[in-house]
């Protein structure tokens, strides 16, 4: 149990961590029936981007905010992939591009091929490796700032951390 219990109060720590006191005033915006969603604006999006130590690293793709901190070799700083995290990086997934051009939610004129790509990376990479946190602003309400009632979360049906450790 003392594994447990180390492991337990680590949780707790980087739980109490990841809540700044502007946590509770937070957006938070409740689907019909759902659990609770974090809805990420751009700019809290944006201070989750791989360059503070210690801080979980986020990267959105089609709307939908992943926790990739576990990947940090992939998407820490000064790593590799380091360009698409802290915002939604939908368009860059989609082209395998991290040309700042590339890095936006904008899927307008992708081929075909493209967005086969970026639904089988989607699904069998950020859904199946990294946990879910929550939704950019763009993916849960409408241009007016009203809810969308059409939003659905996604599920995680294949999702299985354990091959990260």
């Amino acid at each position: 149990s003392g594994m447990a219990g180390g492991a337990a109060r680590l949780l707790l720590a980087a739980l109490l961590g990841a809540l700044p006191a502007a946590a509770e005033r937070e957006l938070r915006f409740r689907p019909p029936a759902e659990a609770p969603v974090r809805l990420f604006t751009e700019p809290e999006l944006a201070r989750y981007d791989g360059q503070q130590e210690g801080q979980p690293i986020y990267l959105a793709v089609k709307g939908v905010v992943f926790d990739v901190t576990s990947g940090k070799e992939f998407y820490g700083k000064g790593a590799p992939y380091n360009a698409l995290v802290g915002k939604d990086s939908t368009r860059g997934v989609a082209k395998m591009s991290l040309d700042p051009a590339d890095l936006t939610h904008d899927i307008t004129g992708l081929t075909e091929e493209e967005l086969t790509s970026l639904d089988d990376i989607f699904n069998n990479v950020y859904k199946a490796k990294y946990p879910i946190v929550g939704y950019t602003s763009r993916r849960i309400l409408n241009e007016d700032g009203s809810p969308n009632l059409d939003f659905k979360p996604e599920d995680q049906p294949h999702f299985n951390i354990k091959d990260e450790f």
